[in-house]
């Protein structure tokens, strides 16, 4: 069959590719995608299908909606969007493509030009705003990184992937054509594989957050043909958690990453409301709450975390809070109103963000913290001292340095006690007090734990064979800290953990290599964070730290560890990448030259 079809396609003038199916049985079809030069192949009895181009790339059919023989010319753009030479080398420029179509990110690198998608799949960003680094553009907002030749996510948050877009060269001017919808939406889906039957290996993934979502989609994008099984002890598909203390009020239908639809067209089962009791490690089994059993090939522990609560007396009254789910936010919006007086315990991300969305929707709002200022363990006394003052300036108050002794109340929780002595009102208290992994199930099995995080090496295998961890479970080397290993709850991480074992569950040798990025938005004001600073032994601010625009370099010895950025974009970006690169900063850089690092070539 591939002999006639290629003598064929010789004789039209055309090319074809070989090309090795899995399955045995399948069928091959080819068919020529209209304006482009590459063809497209579908496996019978697989939904989705690849271009190859005849340099042998592969990518997503069309990186935009799917072409036919009949597409119509009219649904594609094109134009000189400038001189060849007006590129430098290692220079991105952003330009308008005709009739309002949108933009594109055009590219220079190793005398090659590409053109991509402009704007970030995770919330938008302006790449252009970005950092161009060795083969991608890094997000200026939160990180993500993209293939500038592919448009592939190779860093996250997110999950799609940019389209990218023809480019020729014609008189020394550059020729972009686009896809008008590929480049209004700005994304695309890598391509995934569907369920094969001759594939008998079942792969697990215990767990929907960050870590999970990235891992099932990855497991097909990789080429994995099995079974695959998601399960959640929510009743929800995996959603974009991190806005849960931002906006206590919001359906999860909004902040669903993918809907039902997409996981049952790639054949990604979900079990949504469902518990794990224990692991068989040895029998390969995962035995449910309710006894059931599930038998894997290979399993992922991507269960994330359980928030901590509260001990003292009067913990157990009503509308006292944590701040993990859904349906926590949920419960929490339900009982806030304009006469609550909310207590906030914790004085860290969750509290702040959920301080900062109550603050002005009710009577009063109190934030209860060990520290001298919110975020000292990680931003440092000046910075957490601004924070706080801004949070004050907007109505928030503080009682810092003290603890929680006890709730009063009767069925309902009405009053506070603190270690000052102080009586706090309180109608509604949220718990912001940290939070540990959910690896309870693990108990009874040989796998190494470090404080409740399952050990991982840099591949995220566990000490048994077959058995990964991602995500906040995973206790696991650094890159951006000389692989030293530690739990970090990073929603950025997660993704990144979950793409790095699914690639090696598929049968990769992929290597941890992203550099740790959080961030946070209070009052409109975006603090980003970028790399490892656990242990720093002094800050270098540089900027105005009262005007809210600065960048707050953490060392240890004469190596910044890592950057917080308000106001400065794209140092926190710039600076990843500068670790992903695997250079360093010097504080003594810093305290001769300041920002000026930010400015400097990183290529």
């Amino acid at each position: 069959m591939a002999d006639s079809k290629m003598g064929s396609a010789h004789s039209r003038g055309k090319r074809l590719l070989p090309i090795i199916c899995t399955d045995l049985r399948s069928t091959l079809i080819q068919k020529r995608v209209p304006h482009l030069s590459m063809y497209q192949f579908r496996c019978s009895g697989m939904r989705d299908s690849f271009e190859i181009n005849p340099r042998g790339s592969k990518r997503p059919a069309d990186n935009g909606p799917p072409s036919s023989p009949g597409s119509n010319p009219s649904d594609y753009v094109e134009d000189f969007v400038c001189n060849e030479d007006d590129l430098q080398e290692n220079e991105m420029k952003a330009f308008d493509m005709p009739d309002g179509a949108g933009k594109v990110l055009v590219v220079k690198q190793k005398g090659k030009i590409s053109a991509v998608g402009s704007k970030c799949t995770h919330y938008g960003a302006p790449l252009i705003k970005g950092v161009l680094g060795e083969g991608r553009v890094r997000c200026p907002w939160h990180g993500a990184c993209f293939n500038v030749t592919t448009g592939d996510i190779e860093d996250f948050p997110g999950l799609d992937s940019l389209p990218c877009f023809d480019v020729s060269i014609e008189a020394g001017k550059v020729k972009v054509k686009a896809h008008k919808e590929a480049l209004k939406s700005s994304k695309t889906v890598k391509t995934m594989t569907s369920p094969c039957g001759k594939d008998s290996r079942s792969f697990v993934v215990i767990g929907a957050g960050a870590a999970g979502a990235c891992a099932v989609e990855t497991l097909r994008q990789e080429g994995f043909t099995g079974k695959i099984v998601m399960i959640t002890s929510e009743r929800a598909l995996p959603y974009d958690r991190i806005k849960l203390s931002k906006m206590l009020d919001v359906e999860v239908s909004k902040l669903q990453l993918r809907d039902e639809s997409f996981y049952k067209e790639h054949g990604i089962e979900v079990r949504t409301g469902t518990s794990v009791k224990s692991i068989d490690s040895k029998g390969k089994k995962v035995i449910l709450n309710d006894g059931s059993e599930i038998n894997y090939t290979r399993l992922l522990v991507a269960s994330g975390s359980k928030a901590n609560t509260a001990t003292q007396p009067g913990s157990d009254l009503q509308n006292i809070f944590s701040l993990r789910t859904i349906e926590d936010a949920n419960a929490i919006h339900k009982v806030l109103s304009k006469e609550s007086n909310v207590v906030i315990v914790g004085a860290s991300f969750i509290g702040m963000e959920a301080a900062a969305y109550c603050v002005g929707k009710v009577n009063s709002v109190t934030v209860v913290g060990r520290g001298s200022v919110p975020f000292q363990p990680i931003l440092g006394e000046k910075v957490g001292a601004r924070i706080l003052q801004l949070f004050e300036e907007k109505g928030v108050k503080f009682r810092m340095g003290c603890d929680v002794t006890s709730f009063g109340g009767e069925g309902k929780v009405n009053e506070v006690k603190l270690s000052s002595g102080e009586v706090l009102p309180a109608d509604v208290v949220v718990l912001g007090i940290g939070a540990q992994p959910s690896t309870a199930f693990l108990q009874g099995t040989d796998i190494e734990m470090q404080r409740g995080a399952v050990v991982v090496n840099k591949f995220m295998e566990s000490s048994i064979p077959d058995i990964f961890a991602a995500g906040d479970v995973a206790y696991a080397p650094v890159f951006a800290a000389d692989d030293r290993p530690a739990s970090i709850g990073h929603w950025q991480l997660a993704h990144y953990h979950g793409r790095i074992a699914a690639r090696n569950m598929a049968g990769s040798r992929a290597e941890l290599k992203s550099v740790p990025f959080f961030w946070t938005m209070v009052f409109g004001v975006g603090v980003r964070y970028a790399g490892y600073g656990a242990g720093f032994e002094d800050i270098v601010i540089t900027g105005d730290l009262s005007a809210m625009s600065f960048i707050a370099h953490y060392c240890v010895g004469d190596v910044v560890t890592a950057v917080a950025t308000v106001g400065s974009d794209p140092a926190a970006a710039k600076f990843a990448e500068l670790l992903a690169m695997k250079k360093t900063l010097s504080k003594e850089d810093v305290q001769k030259n300041g920002k000026a690092w930010v400015d400097s070539p990183l290529l």
